[in-house]
């Protein structure tokens, strides 16, 4: 498990014989990505890859949220440095690999969308096996309305798998979509009741438990063989244009244009 402080886990792992459930653990905050828990999920996420007791990966969140995906908070203060500020190039760096430990997964990667999808908590579905999402769950990546660019790969990932209409909608649009129409365009296996939804994701992940690991790794690493190199570039394109755009004058307008919502929200 990774922590990030003196409470409870930011992340926690969950082992139930050879299925393990991954919870993004920051409930008050909806998931948000912070440097903490970049942190503590890319570490869980190489863990599990190297531990040869687990078979099959089930990532979900805590409380009502999925993932609300960056912290805009933690986002606008890493913006107001400059451009050549440590912080910066750590925070990309981080997330990077965070990306490339989901990319890579070499074993079974389900995830139990149980709320709110936003942003990384949206495009991490393109590089899962299956998922499962819950009737209440909706899902957004508005990267065009905060002057930003895709990440995780979607740039190829969505257009794959969701066709390049509804990735259009997704990436460019920033529409809003329910559990049902993910499940329509591709991207998601089943809608489940809220109550059901872990349940639902480990029973399917049990299926995996009687496969020999060696047989699950030799399997996913030839399906990912034909398409790696091409998530693998457009991960790397969408970094480097990321680095482009962060920060930008349209960057800093949008992340203050939403503080201002939020403030006018909270009272």
């Amino acid at each position: 498990m990774s922590a990030t402080d003196t409470s409870e886990p930011i992340v926690l792992i969950e082992r139930h014989g050879r299925i393990a459930t991954l919870t993004l653990n920051r409930p008050d905050r909806l998931n948000a990505l912070n440097n903490a828990l970049l942190t503590g999920l890319r570490d869980s996420m190489q863990e599990l890859a190297a531990d040869d007791s687990v078979h099959a990966v089930i990532v979900t969140g805590a409380g009502r949220a999925f993932c609300a995906g960056a912290d805009l908070s933690d986002m606008s203060q890493v913006n107001t440095k400059e451009l050549n500020d440590p912080s910066r190039a750590n925070t990309r760096n981080v997330f990077d690999e965070l990306e490339e430990a989901f990319e890579t997964f070499p074993k079974p990667l389900i995830a139990a969308v149980n709320g709110l999808g936003v942003g990384f908590g949206f495009t991490l579905l393109g590089y899962c096996d299956h998922v499962f999402v819950a009737e209440t769950a909706r899902l957004r990546t508005p990267f065009s309305q905060l002057g930003l660019c895709p990440e995780a790969s979607a740039s190829y990932t969505f257009p794959m798998r969701m066709g390049w209409a509804e990735a259009s909608r997704a990436l460019l649009m920033g529409e809003w979509f329910t559990a049902y129409e993910v499940v329509a365009c591709g991207l998601a296996k089943q809608v489940v009741s809220p109550d059901a939804l872990l349940e639902a994701a480990r029973d399917f992940a049990r299926r995996y438990e009687q496969c020999p690991l060696q047989s699950l790794k030799a399997t996913k690493g030839l399906m990912l063989a034909a398409h790696l190199p091409h998530i693998r570039a457009a991960r790397e394109a969408e970094n480097a244009k990321m680095r482009d755009l962060l920060g930008t004058e349209a960057n800093k307008q949008a992340l203050a244009d939403f503080a201002s919502r939020e403030r006018k929200g909270a009272k």
